[in-house]
């Protein structure tokens, strides 16, 4: 058991100074220290932390990520690796839902799926989506329904819109695919969302208003991503989330501004950043371009500007610490339908971020368990990087 005493807490919503009692990697206690100190005794194997230094977060989730590397649209040979343990813990990610893109065969399901089982065996939680851009879609059983009841780590499922790689689905065959997800998640008491990266092209969201509007689909359904690649985007994510909906913002990826910035636009024009969340598009495969538009190279898009960009919110901007931790927390949470993430709260599991007063990240914590501590990593995974 662990006790984190006297932590500044955002849970992510600023409850004051409180002690966090830890078991069996979940919540058992919060006290805020308005109450008096959390009294406990006759636990000897209790770890008593001194958290006055500390201000105590919700571990982050990263919803959107390519954790068995990204399928390599300019070739095989740019093909991107699987990710490292220990490149999320350094960056406060506790928790991944992991996704295919382009290519759903020679990166395979299945490879995902173990993937994921190889992250909770290192210490993470990790969820992933089913198929990939095209349609119809790739499964493990079999249908999209048949994953989610039956495939223990499958959320939801991805398809493609507004991109040249997509395969310009229609309403129709969006609104059978639903009934899917739609079904499959309620049986099986998930998430069960369309998760939907969205390209470029000129007609951005259109289908998904189509959907909501004329069709009457659940929004709470339908999680679009990459809406900070345009302006355009971003514009319709915003009417989108006036709507009911969730909106995704890649950190990692093609954008039209820095998302912090776009993200306290936002707040400063009155947009409920409650509906707003950032994932990083992490391994994601990214053409190096020249001067004359020639491809050069490649490289894989960053893991770590999740934190970048809320240490920007909390540190350069009017946005509340509450919403701008929410981001990364109990928005994704939401989206995904993970029902134990996301928040300090009893019966929650224990996924910390630990910060210090300059919103400099110091330890995590993955449930209940130092996976970072004082700024240096408890783990190496089961393989050290680079072995």
């Amino acid at each position: 058991m662990k006790l984190f005493q006297n932590a500044e807490v955002f849970a992510p919503e600023s409850i004051g100074r409180a002690d966090v009692l830890v078991a069996a990697g979940q919540v058992v206690a919060l006290q805020p220290r308005s109450e008096g100190p959390l009294e406990i005794q006759g636990i000897p194997d209790l770890e008593v932390i001194d958290s006055s230094d500390r201000r105590l977060t919700p571990g982050f989730i990263d919803q959107h990520i390519h954790i068995t590397g990204a399928g390599g649209k300019y070739g095989y040979g740019s093909m991107t690796p699987e990710v490292h343990v220990t490149d999320l813990v350094r960056c406060g990610t506790t928790t991944v839902v992991g996704l295919l893109g382009t290519d759903g065969t020679a990166r395979s399901l299945n490879s995902l799926y173990a993937k994921c089982a190889s992250l909770e065996d290192e210490g993470l939680s990790a969820w992933m989506l089913t198929s990939y851009f095209g349609l119809p879609p790739k499964t493990i059983t079999g249908s999209t329904h048949d994953d989610l009841l039956f495939v223990d780590r499958v959320v939801g499922c991805k398809v493609a819109l507004a991109d040249v790689r997509s395969s310009y689905p229609t309403a129709h065959q969006l609104l059978a695919l639903l009934r899917e997800i739609q079904v499959g998640g309620m049986i099986s008491g998930k998430g069960g969302v369309l998760h939907i990266h969205l390209g470029a092209l000129p007609e951005g969201m259109d289908m998904l208003f189509e959907l909501v509007e004329q069709y009457h689909v659940d929004i709470r359904r339908l999680s679009p991503t990459h809406v900070g690649r345009t302006e355009h985007l971003f514009e319709q994510a915003k009417r989108f989330a006036e709507l009911g909906g969730m909106v995704d913002l890649s950190t990692g990826g093609t954008q039209f501004t820095e998302p912090w910035k776009a993200v306290a636009q936002a707040y400063e024009d009155g947009v409920n950043l409650n509906r707003f969340t950032l994932s990083s598009d992490g391994n994601a495969g990214i053409g190096i371009l020249n001067a004359q538009g020639e491809l050069t190279g490649y490289k894989k898009a960053p893991i770590d500007l999740n934190l970048w960009n809320v240490q920007q919110l909390l540190r350069e901007t009017q946005v509340p610490a509450e919403l701008s931790i929410g981001l990364l927390t109990s928005g994704p949470a939401r989206t995904m339908g993970l029902k134990r993430k996301g928040r300090i709260a009893v019966g929650m599991d224990a996924d910390f971020c630990l910060f210090d007063d300059r919103w400099d990240l110091q330890d995590v914590v993955s449930r209940g368990r130092f996976m970072m501590r004082g700024g240096s990593l408890t783990t190496t995974g089961n393989f050290a990087k680079g072995t």
